[in-house]
């Protein structure tokens, strides 16, 4: 049996996972749990990444002796290091307004299809790009880090940037696979700062003799590259058993898509904002955000319900609640910020000329049925943009806890849905270290033999058929 510890970094809290490979299957055990709690200082949000890089420690320490390590997170934020290997300022959190009008301006300045036809990104105000644009400390950098390589770094002293994680920068070029120096340039951004690319399942290094001292690991333990990117990670471990596919990995986003050979790069595409991610073995990850479970959570928050015990009731009484009385845009930019989210679903109601929902399950089936019918959107746009068709949704990620999503999914797009695994990005973390060992062959089989999976099939289509005909596309 070999052991793989994955680091998987969410938006709201970490994890060190135990992934144990043997007799092809595969299960997964919590070592350690811990906050992802951003600070606001001086006006500025940031991400607390030296409490983050303190987690991973005590996970590795209460992991025990493991074969390898890999590391994923949320996308598009970094450090910088400057020539002695320093970290300049905590990381800034994507949800900071630092990006505001950058977007548009670079935009104006290169063309935004002269962007997607290099990048193939969605345009997002906080990518990685514009956040380099608004950053003070970038004339005393000398390497750019995204989350899961600057802990990489801290763990093996190794520099590099994978490139699934790398793909959803902005600098990027997704065809040719490598950094777009050229663009990099004419943005006047430092080239120099992109470091050399790595690709999932070869090394990052070892852990450094004092970093095992701490974490209680022998030296020598190999750090692996994994699909950094936490939604690379969560598709590699979709339980598919062919092509005809799509997936939403749900969670405090939802990526919404398709896994394709290459790159959707048209003037179409772009208009519907799709993106053209990095994906294992070279594939794409065709999608498009969502906003997420990050509304129903921030909802939850200003409740004081957020304790996870709380969250069955208010799903019951959700699915007892009369339907479609109230939906909202989920991608609206006023629920992009964190405070009090259902005054904000109250007043997106009133200015479209609805009623606001009527208390706490009214409001939890509105963000519910609203997810989904942005699924719909998104999944039959992917479709018709690709050319790819789907004949079944795989809901991994915490999403795929909540059945009551599930059956809404699977009512809105009239697919059958296949929920779980529930912690994808970790097993695909894990699996994609035990690949690289050679103790597995095919990920998605090992996944399908080992983790329990539900399916939910279309019982109303015809009536969120009728509701999505009165939506605006």
């Amino acid at each position: 049996m070999s052991v793989h510890a994955a680091v998987d970094l969410g938006a709201s809290s970490g994890r060190v996972m135990l992934v144990r490979v043997a007799g092809g299957r595969a299960t997964l055990a919590e070592a350690h749990r811990f906050a992802n709690r951003p600070v606001r200082v001086n006006g500025t949000l940031h991400w607390d990444v030296l409490a983050l890089y303190q987690g991973v420690l005590t996970g590795l320490r209460a992991a025990g002796p493991v074969d390898s390590v890999g590391i994923d997170s949320w996308a598009v934020d970094y450090g910088l290091l400057d020539g002695d290997g320093r970290l300049i300022g905590n990381p800034v959190h994507y949800r900071d307004a630092r990006t505001a009008g950058i977007m548009e301006a670079v935009s104006a300045r290169i063309g935004a299809a002269t962007l997607y036809r290099i990048g193939g990104l969605q345009f997002l105000p906080f990518n990685t790009v514009y956040q380099l644009l608004a950053e003070p400390a970038l004339d005393r950098a000398h390497a750019m880090l995204l989350i899961p390589d600057l802990l990489a770094f801290w763990l093996t002293g190794a520099i590099g940037a994978e490139a699934t994680n790398a793909s959803t920068t902005g600098l990027y070029d997704v065809r040719a696979r490598a950094w777009s120096h050229e663009l990099a340039r004419r943005l006047d951004l430092p080239p120099a700062i992109l470091p050399p690319l790595r690709e999932p399942g070869t090394p990052a290094g070892t852990l450094r003799a004092e970093v095992a001292e701490e974490a209680g690991l022998p030296g020598g333990v190999e750090v692996t590259a994994v699909a950094s990117h936490d939604t690379a990670s969560a598709v590699a471990a979709v339980p598919a058993t062919g092509d005809r596919f799509a997936y939403i990995s749900s969670g405090t986003w939802s990526l919404v898509g398709l896994e394709l050979p290459g790159p959707v790069l048209t003037e179409e595409s772009r208009l519907a904002n799709f993106t053209n991610e990095g994906g294992l073995d070279g594939t794409i990850r065709y999608l498009r955000n969502v906003m997420g479970l990050w509304i129903l959570q921030e909802c939850l928050r200003a409740w004081g319900e957020d304790e996870p015990s709380r969250l069955p009731g208010l799903l019951a009484a959700a699915g007892q609640a009369p339907p479609f009385a109230a939906l909202i845009d989920p991608d609206d930019p006023a629920f992009l910020p964190p405070g009090d989210m259902p005054a904000r679903i109250a007043a997106y109601c009133r200015r479209t000329g609805q009623r606001p929902p009527d208390g706490r399950a009214a409001t939890v089936r509105c963000v519910l049925e609203s997810l989904a019918l942005a699924y719909r959107r998104t999944l039959r746009a992917a479709v018709r943009l690709s050319g790819r068709d789907a004949e079944v949704v795989h809901l991994v990620g915490g999403g795929a806890r909540n059945t009551l999503l599930c059956q809404m999914t699977a009512d809105a797009t009239g697919l059958p849905v296949i929920a779980g695994p529930v912690e994808a990005a970790a097993l695909g973390n894990g699996l994609v270290q035990a690949r690289a060992r050679g103790e597995i062959d095919d990920i998605r089989e090992v996944v399908r033999r080992g983790e329990p999976l539900r399916t939910f099939h279309p019982r109303q289509e015809a009536a969120w058929d009728r509701v999505a005909a009165r939506l605006p596309d």
